[in-house]
């Protein structure tokens, strides 16, 4: 019987390689257009039948993430239970490897294990638009963490359009002390762009996705995604931490050919060539006291699977 065992679901980190922000809409979001890319960085979440929704964390900063009803993956298995008449009755373990509160989707990525995870225990069988659907409703970036490897988000996110990518490209990750809350970037972006042309939505150009980087992916051109990498929120990362300034510089100056925020950061992502030139840039940032943190790995990679 399906729920007589544990599911164990691996989910990638996610690195944003373009984040176009239009203006501040009337209903508070910011239309988007932003390449996500998953990165081999992982969650693992495991769920086994239980007499209530319970959750436990253990990993990389696990005591930084909630062990109650508030953990987006509780939410997930919550979710996918009330789509289907049934009582969350269920542990999560969520084993922890992605920075926490760091602009890689790790929270959005253990929900999207959640509901993944939770289908297969319960034998609810839901379509993957169906699990997609679901994903949204929790959080802009879920529907991506399900999908994996490169596509288009548009919307708040949510909309995906797969996209080629052409090879692997060799990533590393800078991850600093503490988080940077999302709201607070995206008002400090507003804020900023209210002292030019203005922050709504009909003073920005509507977001739109960048034909150079969209080429360099199709093509495998590392050099070329380099010198494509854009983040709109970065300026407004910047003015909230600015000791990343210092991470950003020092990444370069190793040799990363193109380096940006991760998302709302603070965690910083560094391009680059070859995996030994990727050594040498974590070697840099890891001697460098402007990171807590430094990661080296690949993409991109497949979206959330069952392993176990």
């Amino acid at each position: 019987m399906p729920f007589e065992r544990s599911v164990t679901v691996r989910v990638p980190a996610k690195v944003n390689v373009q984040l176009a922000v239009g203006g501040r809409r009337a209903d508070g979001y910011h239309g988007l257009a932003t390449v996500f890319f998953a990165v081999g960085l992982y969650d693992e979440v495991t769920v086994t039948p239980a007499e209530a929704l319970t959750v436990t964390v253990a990993g990389t900063d696990a005591a930084h993430v909630p062990a109650d009803g508030s953990n987006l993956a509780a939410k997930a298995a919550a979710l996918l239970a009330a789509r289907h008449g049934l009582a969350p009755a269920v542990h999560l373990h969520i084993a922890k490897n992605i920075p926490v509160a760091g602009g890689m989707a790790g929270g959005s990525a253990d929900a999207a294990a959640a509901l993944v995870a939770c289908d297969a225990l319960w034998g609810t069988g839901e379509p993957p638009a169906g699990l997609a659907h679901l994903a949204a409703q929790l959080g802009s970036d879920v529907p991506f963490a399900l999908l994996g490897g490169v596509a288009l988000g548009e919307g708040r996110g949510e909309l995906l359009t797969p996209l080629p990518v052409g090879g692997a490209f060799h990533w590393v990750f800078a991850v600093a002390d503490g988080g940077l809350s999302t709201p607070a970037v995206y008002a400090e972006c507003d804020r900023q762009r209210a002292l030019g042309a203005g922050s709504g939505e009909a003073d920005v150009p509507p977001p739109t996705a960048d034909p150079a980087l969209l080429a360099a992916l199709r093509d495998g051109d590392a050099a070329a995604l380099g010198a494509a990498l854009r983040n709109d929120l970065q300026p407004a990362a910047l003015a909230l931490r600015p000791a990343l300034a210092a991470t950003l510089a020092t990444g370069g100056d190793a040799g990363a050919i193109g380096s940006l925020v991760s998302g709302s950061g603070p965690t910083c992502a560094f391009l680059a060539k070859d995996a030994e030139t990727a050594r040498t840039v974590a070697d840099a940032l890891a001697a460098s006291g402007t990171c807590r943190g430094v990661r080296i790995t690949e993409g991109p990679v497949p979206g959330a699977a069952v392993v176990g």
